[in-house]
């Protein structure tokens, strides 16, 4: 029962992301990509900022190490399933090129099924255990939404971040910001890899695409690039 309310969560949000997908496909594209630019615009600033502050102030803010690590983890998870929806992952294809094109179709989706195998068994490897798999059947040793459940339920603080004096004395919080604050992104992004590779299977099987990486296609967009760079 503890991972009930944080897995009907994810399941909302899966749910609500496709349906909203659907009915505004450009506007989803657009604000994953906007996410991922914030993400990277943050991290430059802090980094950027931290520098002048060091170098030319001797002074800086001592959780920015930590902050901007998070901020970079945030923009991994995230962008895994954004990866895999435009296919910009790189992978090895010269032998599934070689196939026959069903059975090229059949290796795609093997693929993206493996995708979200992996995505899932780091989401709660609980169910291994049922296939006879030496799996442990604790809750918080079963993958990601256990171990967010685990920090959640803690409230334990991270090393360096802390919630500025004004926050504390207003909200009564506590000193350093918990741990489930930063992890969040663990069992989300997790969530959104597994639905970006159901969706990556389902578009192959309808021809739609091939695979759900870029092989030679990699190759076409180093050279669109590198166009652009000229122009």
């Amino acid at each position: 029962m503890e991972l009930l309310w944080p897995s009907a969560a994810l399941v909302v949000l899966v749910l609500a992301l496709f349906f909203a997908e659907r009915r505004y496909p450009e506007k989803i594209s657009r604000l994953e990509e906007n996410i991922l630019a914030t993400l990277l615009a943050i991290i430059t600033l802090v980094s950027f900022s931290q520098v002048i502050a060091r170098y030319g102030f001797n002074t800086g803010w001592g959780g920015a190490l930590e902050f901007t690590r998070i901020m970079f983890a945030w923009m991994i998870l995230f962008g895994m399933g954004y990866g895999i929806k435009h296919s910009v992952h790189l992978g090895v294809d010269a032998f599934v090129r070689m196939l026959p094109k069903k059975s090229l179709r059949i290796a795609g989706m093997v693929g993206a099924f493996c995708a979200f195998l992996y995505a899932f068994m780091l989401l709660y490897a609980g169910w291994l255990a049922l296939l006879g798999a030496g799996v442990s059947t604790n809750w918080r040793q079963t993958g990601a939404i256990g171990y967010w459940t685990f920090m959640f339920e803690r409230g334990t603080g991270l090393d360096d971040l802390r919630y500025p004096l004004w926050a504390q004395e207003l909200f009564g919080v506590q000193d350093r910001v918990q741990r489930w604050v930063a992890y969040l992104m663990l069992p989300v992004g997790l969530a959104l890899l597994a639905f970006r590779s159901l969706q990556g299977m389902a578009a192959i099987w309808r021809g739609d695409r091939e695979l759900i990486i870029a092989g030679h296609e990699a190759e076409d967009l180093v050279s669109e690039a590198k166009g652009a760079l000229r122009d």
